[in-house]
């Protein structure tokens, strides 16, 4: 399998917008909605964990593998909660999201040198606005599948003169889970508007795709290519409307 990344441990490379065509699609999967007061519950606790990560001397310091468990992402901080050893090649994120409004900026599209699994979990008041260059796929099982998300398109936003692509978004909303399963190489973006969001992701080739890019290290930068060399102002992402429908 051919390398993504140009200079393996850029933690900043940039793909050309105008030529880049996603090998594949994500996958969106609708699991469940909670209460209020129960979403706030688990959502405060996976944040907490992150947050009591950063502030920690073990966490933020690389261990006898050489592996910094606490790592900062456009979208928020990370925690590893698992990492990978002999004979397991996967590990575990959790994300504890920024408010897109309350800093003002967006996090850029961008894809992963490996396959993502993440869980998207929302507490209330807030929402995540996932978009993608691609189509999304999107589960329903009747009678099990518990809501359809809401989907619409506009234009991608800040790019270069002369390239348009459009972006296609979906809303998770207040007070649910909603897997993702992004395939290598797939184009994605997440940004939750409001304080409480947090993702569980699974990486389940970790030690593969920093061997086959031939990294140095396990880094959440440096496993990603970005789309946009610069973060697009807030409106961009906060707005969780599609655009009127007009008949």
């Amino acid at each position: 399998m051919t390398r993504l990344k140009v200079a393996a441990d850029a933690e900043n490379e940039i793909h050309d917008l105008a030529t880049f065509a996603d090998p594949g699609r994500n996958v969106v999967t609708p699991v469940a909605r909670f209460d209020p007061a129960v979403a706030a519950a688990v959502v405060d606790a996976f944040a907490r964990i992150v947050r009591t990560a950063k502030a920690s001397a073990a966490a933020t310091t690389p261990d006898a593998d050489g592996i910094v468990r606490s790592q900062t992402f456009e979208e928020g901080d990370v925690y590893m909660v698992e990492k990978p050893f002999d004979g397991f090649f996967a590990d575990r994120y959790l994300m504890d999201f920024y408010d897109t409004a309350e800093r003002g900026i967006c996090s850029r599209m961008h894809l992963h040198t490996g396959l993502r699994f993440v869980r998207m979990m929302t507490g209330p008041e807030t929402s995540i606005r996932v978009g993608s260059l691609s189509p999304f796929v999107v589960t329903d099982v009747a009678g099990v599948t518990p809501f359809a998300p809401e989907q619409f398109t506009d234009d991608l936003p800040d790019t270069p003169p002369g390239v348009h692509r459009t972006r296609h978004n979906l809303i998770v909303p207040p007070c649910s889970f909603v897997d993702m399963q992004i395939p290598r190489g797939v184009s994605h973006q997440f940004n939750a508007v409001g304080p409480n969001a947090v993702i569980d992701s699974v990486h389940p080739e970790e030690s593969v795709e920093v061997f086959r890019e031939r990294m140095s290290g396990y880094r959440m930068m440096a496993q990603t290519v970005f789309l946009a060399p610069e973060l697009a102002a807030a409106d961009t992402c906060a707005d969780l409307d599609g655009p009127p429908v007009t008949s």
